[in-house]
């Protein structure tokens, strides 16, 4: 990509803008990837995050762990949990999983139902390491490179429609991933599902974020996704101790139901037994 349309897109910053932790590095270097993780991982609720995992930090300081583990602590905080998984959509959790720890947009509806499925097949953490341990990750980042945006230069295996997609979720340094137009909903529900391109919306100027006023896309139940499926849960009790079989509970939900009724189990303290479709 040339000088002149980085600058015009506002992205000149962000091309080819690796961190990555070198033999023999200082506590300088040290420092540059903690915060450079923080703001990719949490992206501007990375500035609450400096008091928060000093037990992690103190980990990488001490060569207990590499850079890929530090961000796979961070993924799979209670922070995170508490920004992205939450308070969004499972369809916008998977969106900002793509853009936090591969540095891309989804390219299609298929990256989006396995992400899905595997949740529900597995867990949490599953999901997140399915991203972290992925061949993908392993080519861009390794692991002493912190993740970075790499959507807005061709990666190998990448898709025609990646490069307007990371638009779609990259607002400008300075935007917030939870306070976009659109709010906890996707931003890419609805050309995903019809196999369309996004369009690049411009910036208001040079080296700022995004226009507020570009159009969001509003979620929609993804065509021809009618699948429901039945969740065992079993009921919180005190301390998480459950003595009774009569706090086991079944739910049969729709698949755009899944991501709240997730949401709500785990709440009011429940744990998830299986989920299975129907």
């Amino acid at each position: 990509m040339s000088g002149s349309v980085a600058e015009r897109l506002a992205i000149r910053d962000q091309i080819d803008q690796k961190t990555e932790l070198r033999q023999n590095w200082s506590e300088d270097d040290l420092q540059k990837v903690f915060r450079a993780a923080y703001a990719q991982i949490f992206g501007r609720q990375g500035v609450y995050a400096f008091s928060k995992f000093t037990s992690a930090e103190a980990l990488l300081r001490n060569g207990q762990i590499d850079v890929r583990q530090f961000v796979e602590i961070l993924a799979k905080s209670d922070f995170y949990k508490e920004s992205f998984f939450y308070s969004n959509s499972q369809v916008r959790f998977i969106e900002l999983n793509y853009k936090h720890l591969l540095g891309r947009a989804p390219y299609d509806q298929s990256e989006i139902a396995y992400h899905v499925d595997l949740y529900a097949s597995q867990g949490y953490d599953t999901e997140i390491n399915s991203y972290i341990y992925s061949p993908e990750y392993e080519s861009g980042f390794g692991t002493s490179i912190v993740p970075y945006y790499r959507g807005f230069q061709s990666i190998p295996g990448m898709k025609t429609v990646g490069f307007n997609r990371i638009f779609e979720l990259y607002r400008g340094l300075g935007n917030s991933d939870n306070a976009q137009m659109g709010r906890k909903n996707s931003r890419l529900r609805t050309k995903i599902s019809l196999n369309l391109a996004n369009w690049i919306s411009p910036p208001t100027s040079a080296g700022t974020s995004f226009a507020s006023s570009a159009p969001t896309l509003v979620s929609s139940a993804a065509r021809g996704d009618n699948r429901m499926f039945v969740i065992e849960t079993i009921a919180g009790g005190l301390n998480g101790k459950v003595s009774v079989r009569r706090s086991r509970q079944v739910y049969t939900v729709p698949y755009d139901r899944l991501s709240a009724t997730y949401q709500e189990i785990h709440k009011r303290g429940g744990k998830i037994l299986s989920i299975s479709p129907v």
